[in-house]
């Protein structure tokens, strides 16, 4: 990467006043990147920047909260911080941001799709729009663009909505604007039974590990989740379909107006259920309702934090 000498170069200059910075570096195989918290200017030598970068950093900062701490973000990770500053989740003053402009992610799974178990690669190699992966004795050479992360291919913020040190040159959105939602204008085309026939046999496969929220950076309140509490008892431990989607459903309600779409609950999940297709669909009527997005304005505050008699998109007396 032209500019990570330059990004490190940066933090390497901010580290003394911080008490770690949070990245990506090598993880336990070629393919898979891993959080990495730099505390030396060693551990910043290891500092990778890439389409392997999968991880939202922001997750972990809501539980480093009193710390000095600095980040490194993609578009997605910086939306997730702004909307945790708008929450009075993290504080400003005790964060420094650094940003590079990014060109997407890759969706593992679809790597898996074409090189088969992850387990055999050995090696991985990224040249232009093209990434190589060597597994089981063979190279596969696969463009970027076939194995990017959905949510990379209709991006409209390649870049940190907020940063305190930027280096790179910016990136415009390459998809217009009216595209971000076209998946679920589609899937609106389907009559509600073919909507819950396609949800009942996603939900069924859910195994209720959680991984969805745990890895989500808005879902705060893990020590006190519905999916687990007992006074008073949302939800049971049965293995059926009505309690998974019971489950998911007040999870995406939850994230009504926070959820920046950054992937991690379907990035996470072990048997690649779609969650992001419930989040997209209420970001898009909040959208549609409030004139809305989360993560994108630090001034702003999110709709369902304020309270008006009558919204202007909500007249409940002409009903």
């Amino acid at each position: 990467m032209p500019h990570l000498d330059e990004l490190k170069s940066a933090i390497k200059e901010r580290l003394p006043e911080l008490d770690f910075v949070i990245g990506w570096g090598r993880g336990f195989d070629p393919i898979h990147a891993t959080p990495l918290f730099m505390r030396t200017e060693a551990d910043v030598d290891k500092l990778e920047w890439g389409p392997l970068n999968v991880h939202n950093t922001a997750t972990y900062l809501p539980s480093l909260r009193g710390k000095k701490v600095g980040v490194v973000v993609k578009g997605c990770d910086s939306r997730s911080v702004v909307q945790l500053m708008q929450e009075n989740l993290i504080d400003r003053e005790d964060l420094v941001i650094f940003g590079m402009p990014c060109t997407g992610v890759v969706d593992l799974t679809k790597i898996k799709n074409a090189v088969g178990d992850l387990g055999m690669v050995r090696d991985v190699q990224i040249s232009g729009d093209t990434i190589t992966v060597t597994a089981g004795g063979k190279e596969h050479a696969l463009a970027l663009a076939d194995v990017l992360n959905n949510k990379c291919t209709v991006c409209q913020y390649h870049n940190a909505v907020l940063s305190d040190v930027f280096v790179g040159e910016p990136i415009e959105p390459s998809v217009p604007e009216d595209q971000v939602y076209a998946d679920i204008l589609e899937f609106e085309e389907q009559t509600p039974a073919e909507r819950m026939a396609f949800w009942e046999s996603q939900m069924n496969r859910c195994i209720r590990c959680y991984a969805c929220r745990n890895a989500c950076p808005m879902c705060v309140c893990r020590d006190h989740c519905v999916a687990q509490s007992r006074d008073p008892n949302w939800l049971s431990q049965r293995h059926d379909v009505g309690e998974k989607m019971m489950f998911q459903l007040i999870h995406a309600m939850h994230l009504a107006g926070r959820c920046t779409e950054c992937g991690e609950c379907e990035r996470a999940c072990p048997v690649d259920i779609p969650l992001v297709r419930l989040k997209k669909k209420i970001n898009k009527e909040i959208k549609e309702l409030f004139d809305y997005q989360a993560g994108i304005d630090p001034e702003a505050t999110p709709p369902l934090l304020a309270f008006k008699v009558e919204e202007q998109n909500i007249r409940e007396r002409e009903w």
